[in-house]
């Protein structure tokens, strides 16, 4: 059986529980030693282009836009064989989706993990 995915900001203490942990935002965390971050993996591949990011930066009233654009990335390469990678990932145990950003409703972790849950 499959674990879960789940999301966590990288600022938040790493647990046990976690399982695997992936940062997928496309730029380090500012704050954040990279020997201090815990993580397994940095899917860059499976962050938004910075073009995309730069649009939706500071804008969450743009998020179906965003979404969208986000689930169209992810379609094509490089995204599409790091999503599948993620997905390869969670069939051993739960899948942690790190991100930086303050805004933990609208986010693309969380539209990631949307996405990826759908593709089952």
């Amino acid at each position: 059986m499959a674990g879960p995915f789940k999301l966590k900001r990288i600022y938040a203490p790493a647990a046990d529980a976690d399982g695997f942990r992936v940062l997928v935002d496309r730029l380090w965390p500012r704050g954040i030693k990279k020997e201090n971050a815990k993580i397994d993996l940095w899917a860059k591949d499976v962050a938004p282009s910075d073009a995309l990011r730069r649009e939706f930066h500071g804008h969450p009233e743009h998020w179906d836009r965003f979404v969208a654009a986000y689930r169209r990335e992810l379609a094509d390469e490089p995204a599409a064989s790091a999503a599948r990678n993620l997905r390869a990932l969670r069939k051993q145990g739960p899948v942690t989706l790190l991100y930086a950003a303050r805004d933990e409703a609208h986010n693309n972790a969380v539209a990631l993990k949307a996405w990826l849950e759908e593709q089952v």
